[in-house]
């Protein structure tokens, strides 16, 4: 027989979800995150990434349970059996991007997004944006509400709402997609590869102020915005066999 793992319980300050740990940390034990040799999130996507945010140091697999909404990230909510869960879960490794962005009083922030960056324009008129590709202007100009680049695990968020692609998890690609373009009125983004440096640097950006997001962590007044992905940072996540992201990116687009 197996040991039991040390878990590591945290909850989103939903009732249902502090409620939900005191009751797991009471049937399975509670340690510090720093000696958990898993941590389990209970909240909905949102919390989950701030949970993978918050321990991005630490070599430890994430195994989240639905507290919340939608639950992309998560698994279902069952308070039964959880060691044996957790030794069954399979593992997913992802890489997230880094956005650098300077705002117009020449400052600079640094940010990491599991999902995507992106950028959306903050006053009553389109952005425009120039984007470049590894130092190449690949779009002068794009009139629109916003673009983001996002990963193949954001791919189902914002993005999928913008109506970019879906891309299996495994792809060594991004997405790149445009929020309601008006010019060029057809453009629908792009797919590029997951070495690939994108630059959005915005144009009249006083007249037209743009911010930017790095899975919610927002920068005001950007005049341009850098990201890339960052491989080396893995965030682990655990998933019941056969509910892992790869099954449900695939059955996503056949919903």
């Amino acid at each position: 027989m197996l040991p039991r793992p040390k878990i590591a319980f945290t909850a989103s300050e939903a009732r249902i979800a502090t409620e939900a740990r005191d009751r797991l940390a009471a049937r399975y034990g509670n340690v510090p995150i720093e000696e958990a040799d898993v941590i389990v999130a209970l909240g909905g996507d949102g919390f989950m990434l701030q949970t993978l945010h918050g321990t991005m140091d630490l070599d430890v697999p994430v195994y989240g349970m639905n507290c919340g909404t939608i639950g992309f990230l998560m698994n279902e909510f069952n308070e039964e059996n959880l060691p044996e869960r957790l030794a069954a879960a399979e593992e997913e490794r992802i890489n997230p991007l880094a956005m650098v962005a300077e705002c117009v009083d020449g400052s600079r922030h640094v940010a990491l997004a599991i999902n995507e960056v992106s950028l959306l324009r903050a006053g009553p008129q389109a952005a425009k944006l120039k984007i470049s590709v590894d130092g190449k202007v690949r779009l002068d100009e794009l009139v629109c509400d916003g673009a983001l680049v996002c990963t193949p695990a954001g791919s189902t968020a914002y993005n999928y709402s913008a109506h970019g692609p879906i891309l299996p998890i495994d792809s060594e690609v991004l997405a790149l997609t445009a929020m309601a373009a008006f010019r060029p009125r057809r453009w629908r983004g792009a797919l590029l590869p997951k070495s690939a440096k994108v630059r959005f640097d915005v144009l009249e950006a006083d007249k037209r102020p743009v911010m930017a997001d790095a899975d919610s962590r927002s920068v005001q007044n950007v005049v341009w915005v850098e990201i890339s992905s960052k491989d080396d940072i893995v965030h682990r996540i655990l998933f019941d066999p056969g509910h892992g992201l790869e099954e449900r990116l695939t059955r996503e687009q056949f919903t």
